[in-house]
């Protein structure tokens, strides 16, 4: 088997079109991937639990249009909104790290 040597890593990859760690466009492109990844890691385990997003926001105190906007990362959040959706919508636990530079 012969190495493509055209393959690159996705990190060799984002460095190329997006910009070194520390870059304006870089920090920009990660703080946006982060929300991104809230949304999807929302929309997974609200269907997970077999849940509509109606049903999801009813049980958050929110709306079926708050939870779509989340979930497709057009809306920022606030944090007692999204403790409410994790521990009282989807019944989970929401852990929080901080990772240093």
């Amino acid at each position: 088997m012969t190495a493509n040597k055209n393959l690159k890593s996705l990190g060799e990859f984002i460095d190329e079109n997006v910009g070194l760690k520390g870059t304006e466009q870089r920090e920009t492109f990660e703080s946006e991937y982060d929300a991104f990844k809230l949304g999807v890691l929302i929309q997974q385990a609200r269907e997970e639990k077999g849940l509509t997003q109606e049903q999801l926001a009813e049980l958050a105190g929110t709306n079926k249009s708050y939870i779509s906007k989340l979930e497709r990362n057009l809306k920022d959040i606030r944090f007692s909104t999204l403790q409410r959706i994790i521990n009282e919508g989807l019944g989970g636990h929401l852990d929080i790290s901080i990772t240093l530079k």
